[in-house]
């Protein structure tokens, strides 16, 4: 089924937690991907032919180290390559065809976040790289892009910001750069992802050399939240590419206005280029709805489950069984109920709603017991009525949570848990630039111990 996700005022929203996009035209074809941060397998691939319709097509890193995030999808000599941050280094895979196989993760050896990656006027391959409040710093690939061939040296000091800005710093990230006509073009981030409301913005500058000088853009900030009355919170991390009707565009993250639990979500929406060899913001008026192709019901046919599960691992820090499974999928609403029937085979089972391990509420129950999670570290422990089998209701009203369990073949929901705030599971609050997840956890092998897993929209 494809779910309509979001048209506000002429944007095109890929309304789920969708963060650190990436996008990369290849002929008739774009592709997109996103952090993965710690969820497994990481680099969901998207596709698309219109922009507007989108299905995901592979996971490109079944597994690896650390917190993913920031990628740079890029395509070289006939090769395609992820460029991604994780553990304190910079990784490299890489593919031959986008489906795949892709390669392990590559290390690169060198500091800093944010690669970006760019083929300088001399030929040779260069990666762009973040060092948070300081200039960005770029450093030379080895010809097969599989390695760091020298120190990265300064390369860009970024664009200041009026002072009176209400921001969480300079934070200057996220480059990606193209060739445009005379110019290197360079789009940064800065202000920082989260924290106030107007803390992100996109940034551009130019340069007939990679190694610079870069001119800053007499119309930056491109993209950014002036007032904490917008829609879109914290909008950042930009990537320019031109569309298929000829028409430039923007790809950037932001959070949904008061709604940080639901991460950031991906938005695309037009820009044009000046007399004067700039980009700026456009009329975004007669932008098309954006469609995804990923239902996130579930029947779980075959012992599979889809797309939009992501596993995360469980650590001896969790008030949870470090050796169950936990499988989440990002709710795309501000208001919606989760449903699914839990079948214990072994141990214990239930359904969360999942930021990490210190933030979470929802119900897991064994043949003898039942615990519900109510937030702030506080559980409520009683009696399983229900038997092994059972089904699941998580309702989520903008933040305010019910959890209700009924008996299988029964037509009555009993309520273990109402009006629960989850409003601070968010980074501002924990950390980790997550969303705040519906997740399902067993100590079964996942889906084993699910039916009929059913995700919908419901008025607040």
């Amino acid at each position: 089924m494809l779910l309509f996700l979001l048209l506000t005022a002429g944007v095109s929203v890929f309304a789920q937690d969708y963060p650190d996009p990436t996008i990369l035209k290849d002929g008739d074809d774009y592709y997109m991907t996103h952090s993965p941060f710690v969820y497994h397998p990481g680099f969901l691939i998207w596709h698309s032919t219109n922009l507007t319709d989108w299905k995901p097509i592979v996971r490109a890193c079944p597994e690896f180290e650390g917190s993913g995030y920031a990628p740079d999808l890029i395509k070289y000599d006939g090769r395609y390559y992820i460029y991604y941050p994780a553990g304190n280094t910079n990784y490299v895979i890489y593919a031959d065809n986008i489906m795949g196989p892709w390669s392990k993760p590559i290390d690169l050896k060198v500091g800093g976040i944010d690669p970006g990656h760019v083929v300088g006027e001399d030929g040779k391959r260069y990666l762009f790289l973040s060092n948070g409040n300081a200039p960005l710093v770029m450093a030379q690939l080895a010809d097969d892009g599989l390695s760091v061939v020298s120190e990265p040296d300064t390369a860009y000091l970024g664009w200041q910001f009026p002072a009176e800005w209400e921001t969480e710093g300079f934070w200057l990230e996220a480059p990606k750069l193209m060739k445009h006509g005379d110019y290197y073009y360079l789009t940064t981030a800065e202000g920082g992802t989260a924290g106030p409301a107007t803390s992100h913005m996109v940034v551009s500058a130019r340069s007939k050399s990679i190694f610079g000088p870069w001119e800053n853009s007499p119309y930056n900030p491109i993209v950014h939240t002036y007032s904490a009355d917008e829609p879109w919170w914290s909008k950042g991390h930009g990537t320019p590419f031109e569309g298929p009707d000829g028409r430039w565009y923007i790809v950037y993250h932001a959070y949904p206005n008061g709604f940080h639990t639901l991460g950031r979500v991906s938005i695309i929406e037009p820009i044009e280029w000046t007399e004067d060899g700039w980009y700026k913001s456009a009329d975004s008026s007669d932008m098309r709805p954006l469609f995804c192709d990923m239902d996130l019901s579930d029947n779980f046919r075959g012992g599979k489950y889809g797309w939009q599960w992501a596993n995360w691992k469980l650590s001896r820090r969790s008030s949870l069984n470090k050796d169950m499974n936990l499988w989440l999928a990002t709710a795309q609403d501000k208001s919606y109920c989760a449903k699914v029937r839990v079948n214990i085979r072994k141990g214990a089972a239930g359904m969360l709603l999942f930021y990490d391990e210190k933030a979470f509420v929802g119900l897991v129950a064994d043949t003898v017991n039942i615990t519900t999670y109510v937030g702030s570290g506080k559980s409520i422990e009683s009696g399983n009525i229900f038997g092994k089998r059972f089904s699941l209701r998580i309702t989520n009203r903008e933040n305010k949570v019910e959890i209700a369990v009924r008996k299988a073949f029964s037509f009555k929901w009993v309520v273990l848990g109402s009006d629960i705030d989850v409003s601070g599971m968010h980074h501002n609050n924990y950390a980790g630039f997550y969303a705040l997840r519906i997740g399902l956890i067993s100590a079964d092998t996942f889906p084993c111990a699910f039916r009929r897993f059913r995700y919908s929209t419901v008025s607040h």
